[in-house]
């Protein structure tokens, strides 16, 4: 890890944590020698980071310090320029255009020499010559999640059984190519997970719903864990 990249996730666990900390604990996080944090500590404080406190004692850094928005180490903008990619791969066209949209503002407001670590980030998302293209509903279905407002869809399952059901998303799953969306099911009343390629026609309706502390996607995650 470069050390410009060590300072400020040491500083970032530090606001995290809210405590003060030993250098033999920053340092287990940190995967260096305890002596390694020394120094470091050092080059922080010299730099102006209000960090209190000494060698054998601890470090806390006071509550008013924040960060410069928008620094990231190399690592970190490896990732987001993967997801970044993934989602124009996978994501319907509008999502695409939001990630291309994102990263725009973030090139705008990098050092030059992180905005150009984000351009050019070795790591890449392709879409297969047959991998097929995001479902049409997708792009309404994540509207509906967001506003919280119930859909009508006509559903074709694997077994070939068609049915017409409204139901409230809850949460959008992508595993490769195939897009699930987990619902309130109206018909079922419970949870109920549709393929988004297998539903055939869907409307956005004008009506919201507002789960109760047992209809959540929370609740449906922790089903499935308890399994």
């Amino acid at each position: 890890m470069r050390p410009a990249d060590r300072l400020f996730r040491i500083i970032q666990l530090m606001r995290a944590t809210g405590r003060a900390m030993t250098a033999a604990e920053i340092a287990g996080r940190m995967e260096v020698a305890p002596r390694t944090i020394y120094r470091d500590m050092q080059h922080l404080i010299a730099s102006g980071a209000p960090i209190e406190g000494e060698r054998g004692v601890g470090y806390l850094l006071r509550e008013a310090f924040d960060a410069p928005p928008l620094t990231f180490t190399f690592e970190q903008l490896e990732a987001l320029a993967f997801g970044l990619r993934a989602v124009e791969m996978l994501g319907d066209p509008r999502l695409g255009q939001a990630a291309r949209e994102a990263k725009d503002k973030m090139l705008a407001l990098l050092p030059p020499e992180h905005a150009a670590r984000l351009v050019g980030a070795p790591i890449h998302a392709f879409r297969a010559a047959s991998q097929p293209e995001p479902p049409d509903c997708l792009g309404d279905v994540r509207t509906a999640l967001s506003t919280r407002r119930k859909v009508w869809i006509a559903y074709n399952s694997l077994a070939g059984e068609r049915s017409l059901r409204t139901v409230w998303p809850l949460g959008l799953s992508a595993f490769g190519a195939l897009w699930v969306v987990t619902s309130w099911c109206e018909t079922r009343n419970d949870f109920r997970d549709f393929r988004l390629d297998r539903v055939e026609d869907w409307k956005v309706l004008a009506e919201r719903f507002e789960p109760d502390e047992n209809q959540t996607y929370a609740v449906y995650l922790a089903g499935l864990q308890a399994r």
